[in-house]
C-alpha cells in the first residue's frame, strides 16, 4: 500500500531538537508505503505524560538515550486512515476499518526472550518506544504530537468504545495502564485494607480512583500541589498528605503512621518518582505489606532501608509501563466507572501543536495535570 494509493506524504508535527527548547512545528515525511501489519492514523488527541516532560527538560538524559530530532507523545487516540490488509483485526478480534477510532501499544517484536519465554511483551528487547525514533528516519512519526502517526507492525490495536472520550482513551495508553499494572504486580487492591498512593500526578490520581473502586478501606494520597489533591479527594482519597505543607519526608512517614494507628499501609505504590519516595514508601508500609516501585527516582535516590524490608517481611517489586492486556483493562475501567468519577477533572483545555511547548513546560512545572494536544487545532 503506497502513497500513490492515497496516503498523505507528510505530517505537521511538533519536533524536539534540543533539551528544554521550544518544539518546532514543521512538516515531517511519512512512509511511502505501509508495511504488512502497519496502519496510518490521524490523531484526534494526545495527552501528555510526566515522562514527556522529563524527556523534554533533560531530567531523564542520564537514563534514556533520546534520539533527536524526536516527536513526543505516547498517549494518543486517532482514526484509521489506512490499514494494511495483512492484519485488520484488533487485539480482541474485532475488525478494524478506515474511520475506526483506535488506541495501540508500543510495537513489540514477538520473538525475543521476554516476548516468548517470559510472556511479558512489556519487557520486549526491541520495544518501539517513541523517544528512540528519530523524526528524520523512517517511519519518522510514531509520537502523538503530529497530525498523522505511523502505527508500526507489532503494535497491537484496540477499537475504542463510543462511551470512552478521546482524552480518556489517550490517557489509557500510559497513565492508566501503568497504574493498573502496578496494582496487579502488587497483588491487587487489598479489600478493606489501607492503600497509600505516593504521587498526585496522573498515575497517582487514577490510582486513587482505582483503589477506591477496588474496595480499599482507606485510601491515602501523598503529593501536591493542592489542585491535584483536590482531584484526589474527588476521586476517593479519604485523606491527602500535602508534600508542600509537610516537606520533610520523616514527617510524612510519621503522618501516615498516625493515620493508620501506627500500623502502616497494606499496599504502598510509588507513582511519584521523587528521590525520597522509595525510602518513605518502605517506612509507610505495614508488616507483611507490599511496596510497588513505578516511578523513576533518578540518580540521587535515597537508598531503600533494607533492615525495614527484612524486618517487616515486605514484598517489594518493580512495575513497568503496561502491555496490551493492561490497556484493554484500562479502557474498560474508564468506561465502567465513567458515572462514578468525573474523569474530565484531570484534563486541561485542548491546544494545537503551536501550544505544545507551553503545555509540556506546564507539565514539567506541575502547573498542569494532564495537557491535551489536538493537532487539528493548528
Amino acid at each position: 500500500m503506497s502513497a500513490g494509493a492515497g496516503l498523505p506524504a507528510k505530517s505537521l508535527a511538533a519536533v524536539m531538537h534540543a533539551y528544554a527548547q521550544p518544539l518546532t512545528v514543521q512538516e515531517v515525511p511519512l512512509p511511502t508505503e505501509l508495511e504488512p501489519g502497519a496502519a496510518l492514523v490521524k490523531i484526534n488527541c494526545t495527552t501528555l505524560c510526566g515522562t514527556d516532560a522529563h524527556l523534554w527538560d533533560g531530567r531523564l538524559s542520564g537514563f534514556l538515550d533520546v534520539a533527536m530530532p524526536m516527536i513526543h507523545g505516547h498517549e494518543m487516540v486517532g482514526e484509521v486512515v489506512a490499514i494494511h490488509p495483512f492484519e485488520t483485526r484488533d487485539a480482541v478480534g474485532r475488525e478494524i476499518g478506515v474511520g475506526d477510532r483506535i488506541v495501540w501499544s508500543e510495537a513489540v517484536c514477538g520473538h525475543c526472550y521476554a516476548c516468548t519465554v517470559l510472556g511479558e511483551s512489556v519487557m520486549c528487547e526491541r520495544r518501539g518506544m517513541g523517544f528512540m525514533q528519530r523524526a528524520d528516519v523512517s517511519p519518522y512519526v510514531i509520537g502523538g504530537l503530529s497530525e498523522y502517526v505511523y502505527v508500526a507492525p507489532g503494535a497491537q490495536r484496540l477499537v475504542v468504545a463510543d462511551e470512552v472520550a478521546d482524552t480518556w482513551a489517550a490517557a489509557a495508553g500510559c497513565a492508566v495502564k501503568t497504574m493498573l499494572r502496578g496494582f496487579r504486580n502488587g497483588g491487587g487492591v487489598p479489600t478493606g485494607g489501607t492503600v497509600v498512593i505516593q504521587g498526585a500526578g496522573p498515575l497517582g490520581l487514577f490510582g486513587t480512583a482505582y483503589a477506591r473502586a477496588g474496595g480499599a478501606g482507606t485510601v491515602i494520597t501523598v503529593g501536591g500541589p493542592e489542585p491535584r489533591l483536590e482531584v484526589a479527594r474527588a476521586w476517593g482519597a479519604d485523606v491527602t498528605v500535602s508534600v508542600d505543607e509537610i516537606p520533610d519526608p520523616d514527617a510524612r512517614i510519621a503522618e501516615v503512621l498516625r493515620l493508620t494507628n501506627g500500623l502502616g499501609a497494606d499496599l504502598v505504590l510509588d507513582f511519584a518518582g521523587a528521590p525520597s519516595a522509595n525510602r518513605e514508601g518502605v517506612m509507610m508500609a505495614a508488616r507483611k505489606g507490599a511496596y510497588v516501585i513505578v516511578g523513576i527516582a533518578g540518580p540521587h535516590a535515597d537508598p531503600l532501608p533494607m533492615p525495614a524490608v527484612m524486618g517487616k517481611e515486605l514484598r517489594v517489586c518493580g512495575s513497568m509501563n503496561g502491555d496490551i492486556g493492561d490497556l484493554a483493562a484500562s479502557l474498560e475501567f474508564l468506561r465502567r466507572h465513567r458515572e462514578r468519577f468525573d474523569w474530565d477533572l484531570m484534563f486541561e483545555p485542548a491546544v494545537g501543536l503551536s501550544g505544545a511547548t507551553d503545555a509540556i513546560a506546564a507539565m514539567a512545572e506541575l502547573t498542569a495535570i494532564k495537557p491535551v494536544i489536538r493537532p487539528g487545532l493548528g
